[in-house]
């Protein structure tokens, strides 16, 4: 009477090829998070940019000063309502959104948004920084 099933040499052997494609897959998969990162955070310096472009475009070229609406001036969020979720202030930073913290720096006569990872090299790459005038650069 023979028996059916796998031995255990198989099982093993079965088991090490799956072990070998995780040790391929993991740091590949955790490269394109980091990619993701660093590519939503350049989308986030640039939307605060742009959103703080067109409140000076329409304040006679007076940038916001509050991230919040304010009842004089307004604010960035009047432009973008994701600002409170990102800078909690116009000299605030919000931490732990898709891996980098946020830090808003608003006057009347610019502005200075600033992406940094909270671990470099586990959660981004760079740190991203946007100035008056929208002009982005990787730091």
């Amino acid at each position: 009477m023979k028996r059916r099933g796998f031995t255990l040499v198989e099982i093993m052997i079965v088991v090490a090829i799956i072990a070998l494609l995780a040790a391929i897959a993991i740091p590949n998969l955790l490269a394109a998070k980091r990619t993701a990162n660093d590519a939503a955070a350049k989308a986030t310096i640039r939307s605060f940019s742009t959103a703080a472009e067109v409140f000076a475009t329409a304040h006679s070229g007076v940038y916001p000063t509050a991230v919040g609406s304010s009842s004089s001036a307004g604010g960035l969020y009047d432009f973008i309502n994701t600002a409170p979720n990102y800078c909690a202030s116009a000299t605030g930073t919000a931490t732990g959104v898709q891996g980098f913290s946020y830090q808003c720096t608003l006057s009347a006569s610019g502005y200075t948004f600033l992406a940094t990872p909270q671990t470099v090299g586990t959660t981004g790459n760079l740190s991203y920084q946007a100035t008056t005038g929208g002009v982005l650069t990787p730091l």
